[in-house]
């Protein structure tokens, strides 16, 4: 028996990687969508589970498969909960990974340095069923980036528990605690439904 084609809405390696691992024994074959469904995409605004349940439901219409769709971001205490749902355009166009953390240190200099990734996942169906999970990661911001693992804030990210960034902790161990692990966990049953 094949195993069911899931789509994730996104373009994103580091993520498609990351869902891969957390979803390795579902019996789901991940595949990132195409540019056409990307294309298609609703523009995205400043609430997580508004955007993850757009961006579901606009792939799994255009694939006819059950779509995957996350918005996560990084709040910061010491910049009022910034970035928040605009954690991947923080700073501007143009910026890469680098350039962004790098923008969030500046901004936040000695500011108060506890965070939170959140996540909220979306699960919808081409007939327009949704189901919608929400996940944090509690930790602090570091004074520089450390680590090589990862993508995005990852360097800078000290969970709570742990001296290590989250780009320095084993992959397996970031997968049992992030803010995707916890929010995937609530919609992990439903990926062997029809």
């Amino acid at each position: 028996m094949s195993a069911r084609e899931v789509v994730l809405a996104s373009s994103n390696a580091g993520k498609l990687r990351e869902f891969e691992a957390l979803l390795g024994d579902v019996g789901v074959a991940l595949r990132i969508a195409t540019e056409q469904e990307l294309a298609a995409l609703p523009a995205e605004g400043r609430a997580y589970e508004a955007n993850a349940i757009a961006k579901a439901r606009s792939v799994a219409v255009l694939s006819g498969s059950p779509t995957l769709a996350d918005d996560s971001g990084l709040e910061v205490d010491g910049l009022g909960g910034a970035p928040g749902p605009l954690s991947a355009r923080y700073g501007g166009a143009g910026l890469n990974d680098a350039g962004r953390v790098a923008h969030l240190l500046a901004q936040l200099g000695a500011g108060d340095r506890r965070a939170r990734f959140v996540c909220v996942a979306a699960l919808a169906w081409p007939d327009g069923r949704v189901e919608v999970a929400r996940g944090e990661c509690p930790g602090r911001i570091l004074a520089s980036p450390r680590g090589e693992g990862g993508f995005g804030y990852d360097p800078v990210f000290q969970p709570d528990g742990f001296d290590e960034s989250l780009a320095e902790l084993p992959a397996a161990t970031k997968n049992r605690l992030s803010h995707r692990a916890r929010a995937l966990e609530t919609l992990r049953p439903l990926l062997s439904r029809d």
